[in-house]
């Protein structure tokens, strides 16, 4: 069996992240996937993993945070997509298509439902959600608002975000070897807690300022381990931060190492992030809003789980999460299971839609 997985993105982190699970745990159960990104996407994480990829188009309308003028403009750019798409999926004799996200989803449902081939919608924003459940079979996640509700089309399951079965099997040696190798000024010390900032592959503003302003307090980073993960979106966001007393990894390709020696993330509300801490145990503070101004409200999705916090009131959250870290351990517990199983759930759903 064949699949191909049409991926919404640069192909480095986000949508990425969760197409390359997907693709992990088809293959695990011997399907074999060609990925499709867009012409002007470097791939870094696919690179990183040994795949090559195709070239499609892939219009993108914002996500969450698309407004009217974008969505129009993606969908110019969409008939040009499909099309492409379309003689891509004839090319390859593909048995199902996965569109992943976003443009990718919309994109891959049309354009498999032209090809007559079975496809199976990734979604989790009002675009796709609006388009790709009324063509072919769909998984709804977490961030979308469809996730929370409790009457959901017959076309359409609910799944966490897909997790690589390998994420907690990382190596806390290895993560402390490559934190004090990398960290600068700040020295890494192994005797203290160590508390990660991490919007993603990606820096965003506000996560910048968030390790910021919690390493201003005083004693804070006497006390602990200041780690920073993300390559910036704006190289001025580094000017925010004091190297003296945070260590800045920037891009890196060993988190599940580094989640071994962290005490408490503070993480953008961002669900694949979210759920990978919760996987591996990891108490999180959620910041929200930190990406383009969304809120996907992970802590009432994972409550007792996940503490939320926006930035003005985030240095209390911190102590606060510090101060009850095992309760928030018992807590992650509860879903760690369900959430490490997401990939194979989706497997399978994609493995069934292929065969009818």
């Amino acid at each position: 069996m064949k699949a191909l997985l049409v991926i919404t993105g640069r192909g480095m982190g986000g949508d990425a992240v969760n197409a390359l699970n997907i693709a992990k745990s088809l293959e695990k159960k011997g399907v074999q996937c060609e990925i499709a990104l867009d012409h002007n996407a470097p791939g870094l994480l696919f690179e990183k993993n040994g795949y090559t990829w195709h070239k499609v188009k892939v219009p993108q309308a914002g996500g969450h945070a698309a407004t009217k003028i974008t969505t129009l403009k993606a969908g110019i750019k969409t008939l040009k997509a499909v099309i492409e798409t379309k003689t891509l999926i004839k090319q390859l004799k593909v048995d199902v298509v996965v569109g992943i996200i976003g443009g990718g989803a919309v994109v891959a449902c049309i354009a498999a439902k032209l090809a007559k081939v079975p496809a199976v919608g990734i979604i989790d924003t009002p675009l796709d959600t609006k388009v790709c459940t009324r063509l072919n079979r769909c998984i709804v996640l977490p961030e979308a608002q469809l996730f929370k509700s409790d009457e959901i089309p017959l076309n359409v399951s609910k799944s966490y975000f897909p997790l690589s079965p390998s994420l907690t099997k990382g190596n806390r040696e290895k993560g402390i070897e490559l934190l004090k190798k990398y960290s600068g000024e700040a020295k890494f010390d192994e005797n203290k807690k160590t508390l990660l900032f991490s919007s993603g592959s990606s820096l965003f503003k506000m996560m910048a300022e968030a390790i910021a302003n919690y390493s201003k307090l005083e004693g804070v980073a006497d006390k602990y381990n200041l780690v920073l993960v993300g390559h910036p979106l704006e190289e001025k966001y580094l000017d925010l931060i004091d190297l003296k007393k945070v260590i800045n990894l920037a891009y890196i390709d060993w988190i599940k190492d580094l989640y071994e020696v962290v005490d408490l993330a503070i993480l953008t509300d961002d669900g694949v992030m979210i759920q990978e801490a919760i996987a591996c145990e990891l108490p999180s503070v959620a910041l929200t809003h930190v990406k383009y101004g969304r809120y996907h409200n992970m802590a009432g999705i994972f409550p007792g789980a996940v503490i939320e916090s926006n930035l003005d009131h985030l240095n209390n959250n911190i102590d606060e999460s510090l101060a009850n870290l095992n309760e928030i351990i018992n807590q992650t517990k509860k879903y760690s299971g369900e959430v490490l199983s997401s990939g194979e759930k989706i497997a399978d759903i994609i493995i069934n839609e292929a065969k009818k």
